[in-house]
């Protein structure tokens, strides 16, 4: 029987600064093994902080892994092949081949498997569906729409849909789970943007989805729900840590804030957006350049710090910073806008930086004379729940209710080229510059929380 736990909110005041916890080799090995999957569109960045607050409680790092799916997009019918998209057997076929390797580098028997969004289908798919039980301990569902996003007959066979063909074979039984592998569920109360009864974000105002807020529920799971959370924050947020930890390890996290490393190692790839389609395939001979910033102004205080031309494999590093740098990308690659991407520091190592560069501009923006586009990956945008300014202006794009976007833009006049840009999320600031649309450039200011 499933067994469904509400929680409240949860305090997220810092800890006072100490070291993680101290693990002896035998201790070490003793941990599961965690590989975390994203969801569609997406890439394994969004897992860094994740990463990062595991590292923090103990976690060795070379028993964390997050992949990155080629096309992570899904097709629009699960059947017919669509260019730069996968299919739920194409995303299966990767993530098999990650459990594998992360077994055999790790010489565990059994891997637990995270997964957020879409990242739950697969993982549901090896599991129920291809005997992997036997090499997965654990499964924890994010946000993952395991009942449908809708249930009528348009666009009946994408994965999403209740009616599709995979999910009627993963929901086919009394029991959405399997004997010997612990599954988790965590859903929203009620803000998870693809978890609604109504269709209006489906461009179907008023027409019921015949799905609903609990949706990501799993029978036969435990299932949490935190209130307020949107989709992303399902997997992502301090709130779902704790969760995920806890269900994993057996025990409560020691922290939820992260424990800063004195010399902090990045690298990551450059990929592409081939015809405006999201993949996370490498692009060679994109020039990545990196500075550091004031942390008063956000002006460059310099000349780069690093300077590299990507090779077939798309990594720009490794480049050694300190954990207190405020940083800016600049991402000149092949048939993109030149994007200039401003960042709060990095607090600890990691290798899944990576670089996604802008999206051409729309062409209702293409009268600006500066673009600033402010993103939040690892969330949405949620008025009133948070606070959200850009340019010292709420942005009139971000629907109130349900959190529903990522990304707000500045349109910004000539005047304004080369000044100041300041987002504000909640408690987080970012500043940014405001660069010459004339020139084929962008600014991103991107959010780490």
């Amino acid at each position: 029987m499933a067994r469904r736990v509400l929680l409240g909110g949860l305090a997220l005041a810092p800890l006072l600064p100490r070291p993680a916890l101290a693990q002896t080799a035998a201790e070490e090995a003793a941990l599961t093994p965690i590989l975390f999957v994203h969801g569609n569109g997406d890439h394994a960045a969004l897992w860094m902080t994740t990463l990062w607050r595991f590292e923090s409680n103990g976690w060795p790092r070379d028993r964390l892994r997050a992949l990155d799916f080629t096309d992570p997009l899904a097709r629009d019918d699960d059947a017919v092949p669509q260019p730069l998209r996968s299919s739920s057997d194409q995303a299966w076929s990767e993530l098999a081949e990650e459990v594998s390797a992360l077994r055999g580098r790790t010489g565990a028997a059994r891997v637990a498997l995270v997964g957020n969004s879409r990242g739950g289908y697969p993982i549901r798919n090896h599991v129920q569906l291809h005997g992997g039980g036997g090499e997965v301990s654990h499964v924890v569902t994010c946000g993952t729409p395991n009942n449908g996003i809708w249930d009528w007959d348009a666009n009946a066979n994408r994965e999403f849909s209740a009616r599709s063909a995979l999910l009627r074979r993963l929901n086919a039984g009394e029991s959405q789970v399997v004997p010997g592998t612990d599954f988790l569920a965590i859903r929203s109360d009620s803000n998870d943007l693809y978890a609604q009864p109504d269709g209006r974000y489906l461009g179907r105002p008023g027409v019921p989805t015949g799905v609903g807020y609990a949706s990501p529920e799993l029978r036969g799971a435990t299932n949490i729900v935190l209130p307020g959370v949107d989709h992303r924050e399902t997997a992502y947020s301090a709130r779902a840590f704790r969760e995920i930890f806890r269900f994993i390890a057996g025990r409560e996290p020691d922290r939820l804030d992260l424990v800063p490393e004195e010399r902090v190692v990045l690298n990551g790839r450059v990929t592409g957006t081939p015809g405006g389609v999201q993949t996370n395939r490498p692009v060679a001979g994109a020039m990545v350049e990196v500075y550091r910033l004031h942390p008063g102004t956000g002006a460059r205080m310099a000349g780069p710090i690093h300077a590299k031309l990507t090779g077939a494999d798309g990594l720009w590093g490794p480049l050694t910073v300190g954990p207190h740098w405020l940083l800016e990308f600049v991402v000149a690659a092949p048939d993109h806008p030149i994007t200039h991407s401003y960042r709060n520091p990095f607090l600890r190592s990691s290798d899944v930086v990576h670089l996604r560069p802008a999206a051409p501009p729309a062409a209702a923006d293409r009268g600006a004379a500066a673009l600033v586009r402010f993103n939040r990956p690892r969330g949405y945008f949620g008025i009133p729940r948070d606070a959200v300014l850009l340019d010292g202006k709420e942005p009139a794009e971000v629907l109130r209710g349900v959190a529903a976007g990522a990304t707000a833009t500045a349109r910004l006049p000539a005047e304004r080229i080369g000044t100041p840009v300041v987002g504000l999320f909640n408690e987080e600031r970012v500043v940014a510059r405001a660069w010459p649309l004339a020139e084929n450039r962008i600014t991103v200011a991107e959010l780490t929380w």
